[in-house]
């Protein structure tokens, strides 16, 4: 793989990250909708224990409920797991 690739892919998850951000289910997830059904959602709240850049897909700067706080959310989680794959791979990768 060279470099032209990777940033074709990277390009291509960027897209897809930001147009498909805001079609995302407003609804709890299965496990979420369990404990809420099952009365025991309270005992999975525990304080943080590292603090989210960005809680519930909220910037402070863009309104909650606009598509951009969706999309730029997307786009936040594509760099953050670009950049933690790449460090994974330097990490893993003998050097020669």
């Amino acid at each position: 793989m060279n470099k032209r690739d990777i940033i074709i892919g990277l390009l291509i998850a960027v897209v897809i990250g930001m147009a498909l951000s805001p079609f995302a289910s407003s609804f709890p997830d299965g496990l979420e909708w369990v404990a809420e059904k099952m009365g025991f959602i309270a005992k999975g709240e525990v304080a943080p224990v590292v603090k989210s850049p960005v809680p519930d897909y909220a910037f402070p700067f863009v309104n909650e409920k606009s598509v951009w706080a969706t999309s730029l959310s997307g786009l936040l989680g594509v760099l953050i797991v670009f950049l933690a794959a790449i460090a994974v791979g330097k990490l893993l990768i003998p050097k020669k």
